[in-house]
């Protein structure tokens, strides 16, 4: 039902609603009314929680281990260490920013924040990239347009002879 074919109570009549149009505060019913019966109050939205800038600190480390654990560690990647083995500590760095601990001690991750130096700085502002001139007495002859997409690229690098 929409309040324009809604009974109006005595109560709650028509100049309530147009004084609660135009009012600046907010509006409320006359005593003994609820504003939304059987239902809980509106609440507020919950605010963002705050983002976590914590850094995540690796260590870049050297451990001597014997032939059969290095070539389980070159085809697994990974390689279980014998208790109390010594480490060597090469780099302490973030594993997110890839910036090393002395440089970032106490201040918050940066590719948290904006991951732009990850990639080389503001591609807006960054110089473009020069192509090396070619040596000195070549001539450089364009040649035929290669199709890149395709069955026909396709069937170009298949047949193509090595």
């Amino acid at each position: 039902m929409t309040t324009a074919t809604a009974p109006l109570s005595p109560a709650t009549g028509r100049s309530f609603w147009q004084e609660s149009l135009f009012s600046t505060g907010p509006a409320s019913l006359p005593a003994g009314q609820a504003d939304r019966p059987g239902q809980p109050p509106i609440s507020a939205p919950p605010l963002p929680e705050p983002q976590d800038l914590t850094h995540t600190w690796v260590v870049a480390a050297e451990i001597q281990v014997e032939p059969r654990i290095a070539s389980i560690a070159d085809f697994r990647g990974s390689f279980k260490a014998a208790a109390g083995q010594r480490v060597d500590a090469l780099e302490v760095y973030c594993k997110a920013c890839r910036r090393p601990y002395e440089t970032v001690k106490g201040r918050p991750c940066e590719e948290k924040v904006d991951n732009r130096h990850l990639i080389g700085g503001d591609q807006s502002i960054r110089k473009k990239r020069k192509l090396p001139p070619p040596p000195k007495g070549v001539r450089i002859i364009p040649g035929e347009r290669i199709q890149r997409r395709g069955i026909g690229a396709y069937m170009a690098g298949v047949t193509r002879p090595r």
